[in-house]
């Protein structure tokens, strides 16, 4: 969609391959507001002003042979997640955000049903519907805020009206609902599928968490998947246990890592796909919580969900009892230290099967 003029100290900009203009950079832009020239084409004498003959030659190039790769970009193709619209751009700097918000309003699907444990909803349906689908803790330090991010499915979400928490069953209503926009947010009335409003959470949510007009149904698509590494939380200062608790907990509850908890001896096993999120996770125990910790890597294959016969469960859990733990949702899960661990399980129980994601639960 977009195409960079040079780079590095030589950066000038980029050029929109789809509106046939330019995007002039300036380093010491601090709006989010570009300067963009029209021009009629590459063959637009006005180029070779604007930037020199041999940068002008070199854009010319370059679109040419981008032009006769992908051509023009396919809404279809798009929507059906065959392709991708790619912009050149630096939140940092705010150069070239414009064009992509602007893009992804032209190219992206007004909101869609959405599957359920009942039913399929329409967001044109009358009653109220969403789901939590991010939850961040301490978005404000200085107020140790937690804000649940709420997808709008179908109806009118409105201020100050009960609606129902499925999983927990109970009535709940927020004075305070938020509309966030980059650093800024405001008090909303009112939200209407497609929107996203944030809630002030003291623990009530986690990812996944349904809220409708009283209908009790939950929407699947939000499984928790088998992580790629595997670590044991180790606390480094027993005098902040409680700390280190409650850090890891909410932490988790975020989505940027899955903790598994061993009733035996309270083991707290953390997986991630990523090396970078143990780095994160204590980074943000210490300085968010002041709990200090260490990660220890630990020879775990995959961590698999289970269904079956209750007394092929119950006699399993009480065979592989060293490798049974809890996931945040108190689901068991087997902790299979190798893939010929887990076969021979598979194989010794044919009657249990062994899941490397939590979706089968709903």
């Amino acid at each position: 969609m977009s195409w960079p003029i040079n780079g590095g100290k030589d950066f000038k900009g980029v050029y929109l391959l789809h509106n046939q203009s330019l995007n002039l950079f300036e380093s010491s832009k601090t709006k989010m507001a570009d300067d963009v020239v029209k021009i009629n084409g590459l063959a637009d004498p006005q180029i070779d002003t604007i930037l020199n003959a041999k940068d002008a030659a070199k854009l010319r190039d370059d679109v040419e042979l981008i032009d006769g790769v992908y051509g023009e970009l396919s809404q279809s193709d798009y929507l059906n997640a065959n392709t991708a619209p790619v912009f050149f751009g630096s939140a940092l700097n705010s150069f070239g955000i414009q064009e992509l918000l602007d893009t992804f309003i032209e190219v992206a699907p007004n909101p869609l049903p959405r599957a359920t444990t009942k039913r399929e909803i329409e967001p044109n349906e009358a009653k109220f519907s969403g789901f939590v689908f991010k939850i961040h803790a301490n978005l404000d330090p200085k107020h140790r805020d937690r804000i649940a991010f709420l997808r709008v499915c179908s109806g009118k979400f409105e201020r100050n009206k009960n609606f129902k928490h499925v999983r927990l069953e109970k009535q709940m209503k927020f004075a305070n609902p938020y509309m966030f926009l980059a650093q800024s947010k405001e008090v909303m009335d009112d939200a209407y599928p497609g929107d996203v409003v944030g809630l002030y959470d003291t623990g009530n949510f986690k990812i996944g968490d349904t809220l409708t007009e009283g209908e009790s149904f939950i929407f699947k698509g939000i499984p928790s998947f088998s992580p790629e590494i595997f670590k044991e939380l180790i606390n480094i200062d027993p005098m902040k246990s409680k700390q280190l608790e409650k850090g890891i907990q909410q932490l988790t509850d975020e989505g940027l890592a899955s903790l598994f908890v061993q009733e035996l001896g309270n083991r707290k096993f953390v997986g991630t796909v990523g090396e970078l999120q143990f780095e994160v996770l204590q980074y943000r125990l210490e300085h968010e919580y002041g709990a200090k910790c260490r990660f220890e890597p630990r020879s775990i294959h995959k961590a698999c969900w289970m269904s079956g016969e209750e007394a092929d469960l119950k006699d399993f859990m009480k065979y592989r009892q060293t490798n049974i733990a809890y996931d945040k949702d108190n689901q068991p899960v087997f902790l299979a230290e190798t893939a010929f661990i887990l076969r021979m399980a598979e194989e010794k129980y044919p009657n249990i099967t062994f899941h490397t994601t939590s979706e089968f639960k709903v």
